[in-house]
């Protein structure tokens, strides 16, 4: 931890009196063990250590970032990050930097994880593979040990630390495949059998699909699709900067889905990953997004929250100038019934296992197209059957989740892969009423 906030008291010092200016640093390692045709072919670990700067000279502001770290290197990086700044226009709604305020206590780490060694993710990668006896089995086991710390030149400081185990992973038969993901801040944490064994199951099941016809359907989503609709809900939505702009569906106060429906993003919550404040320095406590169905708050940075005449949020990401608050600690919240439960509620549906390739075509509904992908089944009198060829669906996410479509939550909420990556959204399984698929992959 000292590395990084040492770097960062450099790199305030330097600025001086010259700008304003925060400074981010991150320092640690990430090591990645990938396999493919059943064996490990790539085993590397990464040291990190880089420094983010925004500096703004009368409100003309610039932001670089640097990976050579040496006092002469940094000085040179600050001064032509200044000089730069001094070429802007003017940003008339620049904030300023953020006074000193009390941090949170978010400590998201485990030491095994930290010192988990090659041997040990091939030993995560080997109960995969072991699970899909026969088939093909690739992927990737990740660990990730990180410090982070911020700094600005109006005296406010932060820092913590991380870490992060993933295994992503898919089995193939000779003519199908099946996915399945895992998460969570300790290695020790990923059930890599079970992982495996689903990937397994739903490769061996997806032989010999037919096709569906389009139309409307019941669907049981996985916790990946219902992490891609929130991602969609979070960066198209609940931004404080689409809002501003008109482009979001969010009405404050009103009943916009479904009483089941709860959402909300924490970084102070136990299953949470990273840290607890943000790429400006503020904490990140709870905050509800989506109350029984009533949308309740939008996600702010110190720009977007100084415009609305409020408080940041705490969700500023690098680059959030440009395309606004993003929340990295989403929950949605979980039911009472299982995955079994759950299949047997259903008389004629489609069970989705991924979603591929989704794209906004309206932002204002949140009508999304896009594909499904590596495991798609008709479930038939309350039992998942026949194998269906990938189908296309355009669909609003917002009309997925209203008012008397959703018929049923999982209980089996973990971090899942969404469209925009795999440790942002901590989402369960849901039955919906009707999901309208619109063709095949062609169209």
């Amino acid at each position: 931890m000292s590395r990084a906030v040492d770097l960062v008291q450099s790199v305030v010092d330097m600025v001086g009196g010259r700008a304003e200016a925060e400074v981010t640093s991150d320092v640690g390692t990430t090591s990645l063990t990938r396999f493919a045709n059943s064996y490990i072919h790539q085993n590397v670990t990464e040291e990190v250590v880089s420094v983010t700067l925004r500096v703004a000279r009368d409100a003309r502001v610039a932001s670089a970032t640097s990976t050579v770290t040496t006092p002469d290197a940094l000085q040179a990086f600050v001064d032509t990050t200044l000089d730069i700044a001094a070429q802007q226009p003017v940003d008339i709604d620049w904030p300023g930097v953020g006074e000193p305020v009390d941090q949170l206590e978010v400590d998201n780490w485990d030491q095994s994880t930290a010192d988990a060694t090659p041997a040990q993710r091939a030993e995560v990668v080997k109960a995969f593979v072991d699970a899909g006896k026969g088939l093909s089995g690739a992927g990737f086991c990740q660990t990730d040990a990180r410090f982070l710390a911020f700094g600005n030149t109006a005296g406010r400081y932060a820092h913590g630390r991380f870490t992060t185990a993933l295994l992503d992973g898919i089995h193939q038969t000779a003519a199908s495949a099946g996915g399945a993901h895992a998460a969570g801040s300790a290695l020790g944490s990923i059930d890599a059998p079970a992982v495996g064994t689903g990937a397994a199951d739903r490769a061996r099941g997806s032989v010999d699909t037919f096709d569906a016809k389009p139309g409307d359907y019941e669907v049981l989503l996985s916790p990946e699709c219902v992490a891609t609709i929130a991602i969609f809900l979070d960066a198209y939505g609940f931004s404080a900067k689409v809002a501003e702009e008109g482009m979001s569906f969010v009405q404050l106060g009103e009943q916009q889905f479904d009483p089941t429906v709860e959402i909300w993003d924490d970084a102070t919550d136990p299953r949470s990953l990273y840290v607890g404040f943000d790429a400006e320095g503020t904490p990140k406590p709870k905050l509800d997004l989506v109350r029984r169905g009533v949308t309740t708050n939008v996600l702010h940075t110190r720009r977007t929250a100084a415009k609305a005449g409020v408080s940041s949020t705490g969700h500023a990401a690098p680059g959030a100038e440009a395309f606004g608050p993003f929340g990295t600690n989403m929950f949605v919240g979980g039911g009472s019934s299982s995955l079994e439960e759950l299949v047997g509620d259903v008389d004629r549906g489609i069970y989705v296992s991924t979603f591929n390739y989704c794209r906004i075509l309206d932002p204002k509904t949140l009508v999304v197209t896009g594909l499904t992908r590596n495991g798609t089944f008709m479930i038939e009198n309350g039992r998942i059957t026949d194998p269906i060829s990938n189908l296309r669906f355009t669909q609003s996410f917002i009309d997925a989740l209203g008012e008397g479509n959703v018929r049923g939550v999982g209980s089996d909420g973990r971090f899942a892969d969404s469209e925009f990556g795999p440790t942002f959204v901590h989402a369960p399984s849901m039955r919906l009423g009707s999901w309208r698929f619109t063709g095949g992959t062609d169209g």
